[in-house]
């Protein structure tokens, strides 16, 4: 997904700059405007073929320029290592696991659940069994393992900076039996220890927040190509926000939320208080 997007912006400048529109592009290639618009958002696979024709439309006849732009345009189309979960995901989903894998910052609000990357298995199985009322135990479990597998890019040598604020609602409200949450509090407090993750707690003591729309998620990427993204996950799709208003704004919600929730060192006090009355 990152590479389709990286070469699909690449593919828009060069575009841009020698003047030709999105309709001639797409005559070139045997394609309609609407087609060429979705291969410079990233949207869709490329053909090298395909490639190699805008390339050449476009001026671009250096072979030192061509090649990396015709190795990335192969590398887009492998599929990632979750392609084989794909039976058991919503066809919004992909997108997001291809997206937070290559974050190397990732800030979310969570309001009802304790986010994917922190859950426990047995946590992650009330969940989604919940979620998949009729499934069955094999979908679920491939859910789950899906889930689980997510959660290695966290702690790997590569790992991300993990920013969550978890509403307190996401800890009081039961996923499973007493031991199912008294495992997954005692899990936040032993991942909030980690370097790279920075967990917080809206407590409800607070009121009003920045938060109040919902749970929300921004990804940011080291290439300097990529805008930050916003993915909203709804009932039956998501959004994926990139323009820079829309990113502004929820950047401008995240930062409150850190500013008016507790540090860690507090947030961490008050999952150990909540363990214990648990």
């Amino acid at each position: 997904m990152v590479r389709r997007i990286l070469l699909g912006s690449h593919l828009r400048r060069l575009r841009e700059a020698r003047g030709i529109t999105r309709e001639k592009a797409g005559y070139s290639i045997r394609a309609s405007e609407s087609k060429i618009s979705r291969m410079e958002l990233g949207r869709v696979s490329f053909k090298t073929r395909d490639v190699e024709d805008l390339l050449t439309l476009y001026g671009v006849t250096d072979e030192a320029e061509r090649t990396p732009l015709l190795s990335l345009a192969r590398e887009a189309n492998v599929a990632g290592w979750w392609h084989s979960y794909s039976d058991v995901l919503p066809s919004w989903f992909p997108t997001y696991v291809g997206l937070e894998g290559a974050a190397h910052l990732i800030r979310s609000y969570e309001v009802q659940f304790v986010h994917g990357l922190l859950q426990t298995e047995a946590y992650a199985h009330a969940v989604v069994a919940r979620g998949m009322k009729g499934a069955s135990a094999e979908d679920i479990d491939r859910r789950v393992a899906l889930r689980l597998e997510r959660q290695k890019y966290l702690v790997s040598e590569n790992a991300p900076d993990f920013h969550v604020v978890l509403d307190e609602a996401s800890l009081h409200r039961p996923q499973g039996d007493r031991q199912v949450m008294r495992g997954q509090l005692q899990h936040l407090i032993d991942i909030s220890e980690r370097p790279n993750v920075r967990l917080q707690v809206m407590p409800f003591s607070h009121g009003g927040h920045s938060g109040e729309s919902g749970s929300f998620t921004l990804l940011s990427f080291p290439e300097s190509d990529l805008s930050d993204v916003v993915y909203l996950e709804q009932l039956t799709s998501a959004l994926y926000l990139d323009k820079r208003e829309d990113v502004a704004q929820y950047d401008s919600a995240m930062r409150q939320l850190q500013q008016d929730s507790p540090g860690k060192d507090e947030s961490r006090d008050l999952l150990r208080e909540l363990l214990q009355l648990s």
